[in-house]
């Protein structure tokens, strides 16, 4: 099946006020941030932080919680609120003439946007690439502040759960994940389609 807008929706974990999403980290970030709710000072908010809405997408990109410096998987319910603001203010992270104007106008805003969203094949439980695509979203300067600092509502380690879907390869032990409502101009800006 062709990459075509069909195949992008957001498909996430999420209730009437959050959305979850995963990041992997080493035990010394992952550690406290689950035991106190958020990230402590080792979390670099000077630099770019992928989120990941899609469960087997971060297994795919941590190897299960097994890759150097992704030890530990944590699930972080944001506000709804924070993740339709990144979104709405969201650059693809390459240039389609599909939703850019211009590689200068794509460029332009590339600069200076703090939030970058890029398309990846979905996994299935052997982590094989899907025909549809799962989001990742990049955040940086005031996105990563309002991220660590405002949107999280709560943060749970799951790499326990990441080891055991591992092994077992159960459907049944996975985060349910249906398709997130984004605003057209949103899903304009990040190639997506609207749910």
């Amino acid at each position: 099946m062709p990459n075509t807008p069909s195949t992008r929706l957001v498909r996430a974990a999420h209730t009437a006020d959050t959305i979850t999403v995963y990041q992997a980290f080493p035990p010394a970030i992952a550690g406290p941030a689950a035991a106190e709710g958020r990230f402590p000072e080792a979390f670099s908010r000077d630099r770019m932080t992928w989120i990941k809405p899609s469960f087997l997408w971060m297994m795919h990109r941590s190897n299960w919680g097994r890759s150097p410096g992704q030890e530990r998987v944590l699930a972080l319910e944001i506000s709804r609120e924070g993740f339709d603001w990144a979104l709405d203010r969201a650059v693809l992270s390459a240039y389609t003439g599909r939703v850019h104007d211009s590689q200068a106008a794509w460029k332009r805003e590339l600069r200076q946007s703090p939030v970058r969203v890029q398309w990846d094949p979905e996994r299935d439980l052997h982590l094989r690439p899907l025909d549809h695509r799962a989001v990742q979203v990049g955040l940086r300067g005031e996105a990563v502040r309002r991220y660590a600092d405002e949107w999280i509502r709560r943060i749970t380690d799951v790499t326990a759960l990441a080891d055991r879907v591992r092994l077992e390869r159960d459907p049944a032990l996975l985060p349910v994940e249906t398709p997130y409502p984004i605003g057209a101009a949103a899903a304009a800006r990040v190639g997506a389609t609207t749910a």
